[in-house]
């Protein structure tokens, strides 16, 4: 009875090649729409463009670094796979180079970022069952996914990491997660699936963007 759950987890770390292929796609997108806020925000703090680069290369790739050194997926995809630090070089370069009209393009960048928020926790999330976790690690997992880079990007830059400042981000991402993993989880077509659940995250984001929603924050009583 103990090689049970062994052989369980152990099947489930081989990938199916249509679930592969989703997973690549997913992280390559979520890569490079998070190296470019990232890489803006490197510039509006005038740094070179080696820091444009790594600022670019932390935020793209850390919430998936993060994923599989968790779920045991080493090495790691963004150092065994030269395509995952392709992407944050050429997205670092590209703001680098074009950053005036990026940063004109406020709103589309935060439109990018949320695409790269519902790419990530989609893609943490569905890894992280193949791998063996059960749903709520594995939503919870594919939140951080989202997340992660995001996190080490602020704190780098010197900034309150976007999802301590009230702002409607990690529950997004856990629910477009759970959806992922519920819709895994009851076996249904893994396209739908994805696509459903980063569409639960990317609409609920962009409406708490348009319309100010906020997370409840707590309230300093002044006087006496």
């Amino acid at each position: 009875m103990g090689s049970g759950p062994r052989t369980s987890v152990a099947c489930c770390c081989v990938a199916s090649p249509h679930l592969t292929g989703l997973l690549v796609v997913l992280d390559l997108v979520g890569i490079f729409v998070f190296a470019l806020s990232g890489a803006l925000v490197a510039v509006r703090k005038e740094l070179d463009v080696f820091g444009v680069l790594v600022l670019a290369g932390v935020t793209g790739l850390g919430g998936g670094f993060v994923r599989d050194v968790l779920i045991g997926a080493t090495p790691p995809s963004a150092l065994s796979d030269w395509r995952y630090l392709l992407v944050p070089v050429a997205a670092g370069l590209v703001t680098f180079l074009y950053h005036p009209a990026l940063g004109r393009m406020e709103r589309l960048v935060a439109v990018f970022d949320a695409c790269g928020l519902a790419a990530f926790c989609v893609a943490g999330a569905l890894k992280a069952v193949d791998y063996g976790l059960g749903p709520l690690p594995a939503a919870l997992l594919g939140m951080v996914t989202g997340i992660g880079g995001g996190m080490v990007r602020d704190v780098l830059a010197g900034r309150v990491p976007v999802i301590f400042r009230g702002e409607l981000y990690a529950t997004p991402a856990l629910a477009g997660a759970v959806v992922a993993v519920l819709g895994q989880r009851y076996g249904l077509p893994l396209v739908p699936v994805a696509l459903v659940g980063a569409a639960v995250c990317l609409v609920w984001r962009l409406l708490a963007l348009r319309r100010g929603w906020q997370a409840p924050v707590a309230r300093l009583r002044t006087g006496g």
